[in-house]
């Protein structure tokens, strides 16, 4: 912050005296003109900024939604392929894994989900997971097969483990701090910036810029609303927990 501060002032100590220096050795004329020079300079890097920012607030969180969406399909492949390895275990041991992997699921399209919105996990998910993995580490194999299953089983579970920690992850991310700030502040000065300069519009003049400040004021809202992975316009579904859902029902009992 301090850094900032300090290079705004730098900036503007640089126009100063740069303003200074040029009128004691005489360079140049004055400009007054809203069309001059001076202001057309000044409006073309306003303008530049602010399209970069605004690049910056759109595009940050259309990846992160992108990665957090693709993260989710990464754990559930896993979750399913757990459920599936799960298969030659003793039967009422794969009965009751298979069980705990449908009810974990469950738990987080319904209780979960809707607290990542707010940016978190839910406080559950992590225990059940855990408690289910001591399940089948601590399971009884006598046969290679079994044991084969439930090395599998672990195996799919870690990854299910690493994916949801990275939802986690993703659940936390946010655009650069101050971005959404310096995008409404440098837009605000994008749709004064003409009056700023000494230009009066009136009429059918007014036309253009109120247009501008209207799109101006929709693209700051879209890159608000889009700011996290799991709420607003780019919020992240469970579609693949509950594709996954769907798929142990279509599993058969015993493979």
């Amino acid at each position: 912050m301090l850094l900032g501060v300090l290079a705004v002032a730098a900036a503007v100590g640089l126009v100063a005296v740069a303003a200074l220096l040029f009128r004691a050795l005489g360079r140049g004329t004055d400009d007054r003109d809203p069309g001059g020079a001076s202001a057309g300079h000044a409006g073309s890097m306003l303008s530049s900024l602010f399209l970069l920012v605004f690049a910056i607030a759109i595009v940050v969180p259309w990846t992160s939604a992108d990665s957090a969406r693709q993260n989710t399909y990464a754990e559930t492949h896993a979750l399913v392929e757990a459920y599936w390895a799960a298969a030659p275990l003793p039967a009422p041991d794969a009965a009751q894994v298979r069980e705990g992997l449908r009810e974990y699921a469950r738990y987080v399209v319904e209780d979960e989900w809707p607290q990542m919105a707010a940016g978190h996990l839910g406080s559950e998910g992590s225990a059940r997971l855990e408690a289910l993995r001591a399940h089948v580490t601590e399971l009884p194999v006598t046969t290679d097969e079994a044991r084969d299953a439930r090395d599998a089983v672990l195996e799919r579970m870690a990854d299910m483990s690493a994916a949801r920690r990275q939802r986690a992850a993703d659940a936390g991310t946010e655009p650069p701090p101050g971005v959404m700030l310096l995008t409404v502040l440098t837009g605000v000065l994008v749709i004064v910036f003409p009056f700023l300069a000494g230009a009066r519009p009136r009429g059918l003049t007014l036309v253009p810029v109120l247009t501008m400040a209207v799109l101006l004021g929709v693209g700051v809202y879209l890159a608000w609303n889009i700011s996290h992975p799991f709420s607003g316009g780019l919020a992240v579904q469970p579609d693949a927990f509950v594709s996954a859902l769907h798929e142990f029902q279509r599993i058969p009992e015993g493979h």
